[in-house]
């Protein structure tokens, strides 16, 4: 098991990896973050009201699957949102420059910290 700063700095070794964060989404609050190039805080905050809309759509669809990731692809960046199956009140935030990372990559290394992150 990692703790949440060796979660982050384990993302950052990604090809392309310009930050990461742990974000509690009962509250918006940033619980850790890592890299530069983002405001964390306002992006913790802000990432959290994408996945409140993305449960409160899934539940009125009747969808009883969990979110394993949202992807968010910008014209230069990548950010991919993913859940903690453990907790699913907490997220992994992770943002990629797209034109050096490789997604398949990113999107298995997150799956793997998010695997053994631990409170």
């Amino acid at each position: 098991m990692a703790n949440i700063s060796e979660s982050l700095e384990t993302l950052l070794t990604v090809d392309g990896a310009m930050a990461a964060a742990v974000v509690d989404s009962a509250s918006g609050m940033l619980l850790g973050g890592a890299g530069t190039g983002i405001d964390l805080e306002l992006a913790a905050a802000g990432n959290t009201e994408v996945v409140r809309a993305k449960l409160k759509t899934a539940k009125s669809l009747g969808l009883a699957d969990s979110i394993e990731d949202i992807l968010i692809t910008l014209s230069s960046q990548i950010h991919i949102i993913r859940p903690l199956a453990s907790n699913r009140e907490v997220f992994i935030y992770f943002v990629l420059d797209r034109s050096k990372a490789n997604l398949a990559l990113a999107r298995m290394k997150s799956k793997e910290v998010e695997g053994q992150l631990a409170f």
